[in-house]
């Protein structure tokens, strides 16, 4: 008898199993294959645009996937840096063999985490309680609750071409009774679809060809626990190469068209639209005469390189056409071949915003089985469901994270509220709030709720009261502070293009909000080397962009007026007058639990929200 289950080891079960055993719950984590614990079948890395910022907002969390990215990373990167501060974001290519053994390490070596290498097949409840799991080797499995988070295995298939197989990614079993087993319980599921490009001996490919891609030359990290020795220095980071498709890329596949498991009629599923497969990019965008394509690394261990945008699933004979017509890989080795995978995922319109599923108490569900595709997006996923069923175990409210609060909280509201038909991707786009969701402020946002979850440690929690003070009292020292013309400012600004006069002092604060002018070199002028670069930093992106700071603080805070009207469980909106139709179905399906998600919900419009909003105040007048 367990606390909490939870089913599958990849991103988001180590991140629900490991909150759930830190807060000292007694949990089972079952997993296929003990080898394949944090797999990467895609694109090896962690990080990217707005997922960066999830990795970051799952550090303040309490997770454990931006600490083994920072120890494992082969390169690091900060992305967005010639924009503004709200889409800077941080991606490091990841070593895969060494990510997965050191997460694989920390599981088998975590107090109150027992791991079962197994496959489930049946979820079994009783009055919509869930009660236990039964196990293809172990028989049964009893816990309070259970989360499950099984990726793309849940009666999966891959395709390559015609050929088609009943297997997970990277030739592992399937769990297809699992899905029999859900549908039983009334639960929904659709088919989605994914893919993988080939993998190519590094040896084989000519590098001269192609353009480098360096890191970032400076101490990057996701873990604010992260030392600069964790990281892999610059000089010895492994750089990635970008190169192109030609005009014979795009003409081997048109001839070849009807022989790709996309446009022969074997895909089902609905694939991700942000990262389609290269054969549905040649028809898509039929004009262009070639796409570009990432050489990565996948581990310094084997001699492999991932080709990243080179997704597909012709035949293996027309795969290697299309490699050799790739510059720089005319030569190149194939190590494996690319392949379309499909799978079962629940409609995410079942779950509620706490990721528990609304017709079966205490079953809860996480990571790409909820319709997301990404490392990031599962994870972000799984720790909150390991938060929540956590929280249920101990009586407590559910952590719902608001839209102007994370990524996270965007990604699970869009899901819960808009549902998905294909692989929700998190987008900077997305998010309405995201200068006030940015990569250096995660910590200010969610490391209280990673505290109080018992997720964050005590030592780390006084570090980062710590560095508020600090904030705090940089920002008092330039307002109290005048700069004056004998320190030499006045040739900093000439240099900068200001002319100003020779006798003027100048107050540190204003002086730091001009265009180009750097905290840092103010303080330089002040002689004061008192404070970090990363309180610097911070301080200085609060400062120059105060006014939409405060602008987009504004828009949010009408927005929680809205998320803090709470509309009843049990309201039968078939019967609220002057609702429309489609409102009175999309309401009845969705159970939003406030206004402001029932305002999200695609059909509803104004004039429903004012008649719910009134409905609200005379059911709370009733009440009195």
């Amino acid at each position: 008898m367990f606390d909490a289950i939870v089913v599958g080891a990849g991103h988001a079960g180590i991140e629900a199993a490991l909150s759930l055993a830190h807060a000292g719950k007694k949990t089972a984590l079952v997993t296929i294959s003990f080898k394949r614990i944090a797999n990467m079948p895609c694109n090896p890395s962690i990080g990217g645009p707005a997922k960066g910022i999830v990795v970051r907002e799952i550090d303040a969390l309490g997770g454990v996937m931006p600490k083994v990215a920072d120890k494992t990373a082969l390169q690091c990167k900060m992305l967005n840096t010639t924009k503004g501060p709200g889409v800077w974001s941080m991606r490091v290519q990841s070593d895969k063999e060494a990510y997965g053994k050191m997460m694989s390490d920390i599981c088998f070596n975590t107090e109150n985490l027992t791991m079962y290498e197994d496959i489930v097949e049946e979820v079994i409840c009783e009055n919509k309680q869930f009660k236990k799991l039964r196990l293809q080797k172990k028989g049964e499995l009893e816990a309070k609750v259970c989360i499950l988070t099984t990726g793309t295995y849940m009666d999966s298939c891959t395709m390559i071409s015609s050929e088609v197989k009943s297997e997970g990614p990277d030739n592992e079993p399937t769990t297809k009774n699992l899905s029999e087993s859900l549908r039983k319980l009334g639960i929904e599921l659709f088919r989605l679809k994914t893919g993988t490009p080939p993998r190519v001996k590094t040896s084989t490919i000519d590098f001269s060809k192609t353009k480098l891609e360096p890191g970032t030359n400076e101490f990057i990290r996701f873990s604010e626990e992260s030392k600069e020795e964790d990281i892999l220095e610059f000089s010895k980071q492994v750089p990635c190469y970008l190169t192109y498709t030609t005009e014979e890329t795009k003409e081997i596949v048109k001839e070849n068209l009807n022989k790709s498991s996309m446009y022969s009629g074997v895909v089902r599923g609905i694939g991700p639209r942000y990262c389609p497969s290269f054969e549905d990019k040649v028809v898509r965008f039929a004009d262009k005469e070639r796409h570009q394509l990432f050489l990565e690394p996948l581990t310094k261990d084997f001699e492999l390189t991932y080709v990243q945008g080179f997704s597909t699933s012709m035949p293996r004979d027309v795969q290697e056409k299309m490699l050799h017509s790739v510059i720089g890989l005319e030569n190149a080795e194939i190590v494996k071949y690319a392949y379309a995978i499909e799978y079962d995922a629940i409609n995410p319109l079942q779950v509620k915003a706490n990721l528990e599923l609304k017709e079966i108490d205490g079953l809860f569900i996480g990571g790409q089985i909820l319709g997301t595709s990404g490392y990031e997006e599962a994870a972000g996923l799984g720790i909150m469901a390991g938060i929540n069923a956590r929280r249920k175990l101990d009586g407590l409210e559910p952590l719902i994270l608001k839209r102007d609060e994370a990524y996270i909280g965007v990604m699970i509201d869009d899901l819960v509220t808009k549902g998905t038909k294909e692989p929700y991707r998190l987008l900077t786009s997305r998010a309405e709030y995201r200068l006030l969701m940015r990569h250096d402020n995660a910590e200010n946002r969610l490391l209280q709720y990673g505290y109080d979850n018992h997720l964050i440690s005590e030592s780390r929690y006084q570090k980062y009261l710590h560095k508020q003070d600090e904030i705090k009292r940089l920002k008092e020292y330039l307002i109290n502070t005048k700069v004056s013309y004998q320190s030499g400012i006045n040739e900093y600004l000439n240099n900068l293009g200001y002319e100003e006069d020779d006798n003027t002092s100048y107050n540190a604060y204003e002086l730091s909000k001009r265009p180009n002018v750097e905290i840092k070199d103010v303080l330089d002028y002040l002689d004061n080397d008192e404070f970090s670069n990363e309180v610097i930093n911070e301080v200085q992106i609060e400062i120059k962009y105060d006014g939409y700071i405060s602008k987009a603080r504004k828009t949010a805070d009408r927005m929680l007026k809205m998320d803090s009207l709470k509309l009843p469980q049990d309201i039968d909106y078939s019967k609220v007058d002057n609702l429309r139709l489609e409102a009175r179905q999309k309401l009845n399906q969705i159970k939003p639990f406030t206004l402001g998600q029932a305002s999200r919900i695609s059909g509803i419009n104004p004039a429903d929200i004012q008649v719910l909003a009134m409905f609200v105040k005379q059911h709370n007048n009733q009440l009195k």
